[in-house]
């Protein structure tokens, strides 16, 4: 529990440099501006391990992350799936996560899934085993067919043979699909 809760504070903390330029320097939306975005896309980034669970093969670990978003109609709801690569494995991580308008064209989300490691043992930014996976993210449309994106992730328990959880920051550029 001690581990889980240093995480989601490392997540809280990480989250809240990445949300806060975005949402201050966002303006005023007027009342006939829609806040958020409905955007399914498909994106592709960086990702880095920001911990280490202590045992051989749990290094904090840089690599990439491909992620896709479906909004689940008008319910607030979405499906994601992040993949999390190193030049090892790869860890895939599908979520479901609520997202919150806060401004034209952005989003604030959080969510959970879990997360299936390919190769055990193997690093990758998100940790090296399976585990249950929380989220924490923002995305921004840049343009009509662009967003960008960012999230921390955390498997919980995510280290072969060791009780600690992987915390990664991801983030990309996302291409609108509808």
């Amino acid at each position: 529990m001690k581990g889980f809760l240093k995480s989601f504070v490392t997540i809280s903390a990480l989250s809240s440099l990445v949300v806060a330029p975005i949402l201050f320097g966002a303006g005023q939306a007027s009342a006939e501006t829609q806040k958020g975005t409905d955007a399914i896309y498909l994106g592709a980034g960086a990702a880095a391990g920001v911990t280490n669970g202590g045992q051989t093969g749990d290094a904090a670990t840089f690599g990439g992350n491909l992620t896709g978003r479906v909004p689940l109609g008008k319910t607030g709801f979405s499906g994601r799936t992040q993949i999390n690569f190193s030049d090892q494995t790869s860890a895939i991580i599908p979520h479901l996560t609520y997202d919150i308008p806060v401004a034209k064209g952005t989003n604030v989300y959080v969510g959970g899934g879990y997360q299936f490691v390919e190769k055990k043992g193997s690093p990758t930014p998100s940790g090296n085993d399976n585990g249950v996976a929380a989220v924490i993210g923002v995305e921004k449309e840049l343009g009509r067919n662009v967003l960008i994106y960012s999230n921390a992730t955390t498997a919980i328990n995510g280290y072969k043979n060791s009780p600690a959880s992987a915390v990664s920051i991801n983030a990309g550029l996302g291409f609108r699909i509808r």
